[in-house]
């Protein structure tokens, strides 16, 4: 099993992309694979249109044809979304899933994705580095991955204090 779930695209018929996306969320719901199977969107873009005169906003699809997953890629999920009804299959290399690069996940949804070391865990002393409390210690309450953050217990003025900062503002105190 990889160690984490990374962006994949599927290719459909054309028209189906929204079916194609309805059938994986209701298999996922059915057997319980949101740890595996964790999102599925169909990507779209606002438009304008000329029409009679008057401009028209309407909601398209970005990229015809595709649906993107965010999947742990296994040999029980790999077969549930290339058999689902409308899906062609995986784009890669071989129909093999080929995950997003960062960078493309980036432009796609306009989400900053690039990783961030963390070399701390929970009870470690961090020391703070680029905000107003440069140089404070901390005790690391909480590491929140998906959103970037670490919950501290700052010693201020004789109390603790908690506070919240992204990861790349604490690194390892030297003990």
């Amino acid at each position: 099993m990889s160690e984490g779930a990374k962006w994949y695209v599927i290719h459909t018929y054309s028209g189906y992309e929204n079916k194609v996306a309805q059938n994986i969320e209701k298999v996922v719901e059915n057997r319980k694979l949101q740890d595996l199977i964790q999102e599925v969107r169909v990507p779209t873009e606002m438009a304008e249109e000329n029409v009679d005169g008057k401009q028209k906003i309407y909601e398209r699809k970005a990229y015809p044809g595709y649906v993107l997953v965010k999947m742990i890629v296994t040999e029980y999920t790999w077969p549930i979304v290339r058999n689902t009804r409308g899906c062609t299959g995986f784009v890669g290399p071989g129909s093999e899933p080929t995950p997003l690069s960062d960078a493309e996940v980036e432009k796609l949804f306009g989400i900053e994705v690039s990783s961030v070391a963390v070399d701390f865990k929970v009870g470690d002393h961090v020391q703070i580095n680029g905000t107003a409390m440069d140089g404070f210690i901390g005790v690391v309450q909480n590491i929140n991955l998906e959103e970037r953050t670490v919950d501290l217990l700052v010693s201020m003025f004789g109390r603790d204090t908690p506070t919240t900062l992204p990861l790349n503002q604490v690194v390892p105190a030297d003990d």
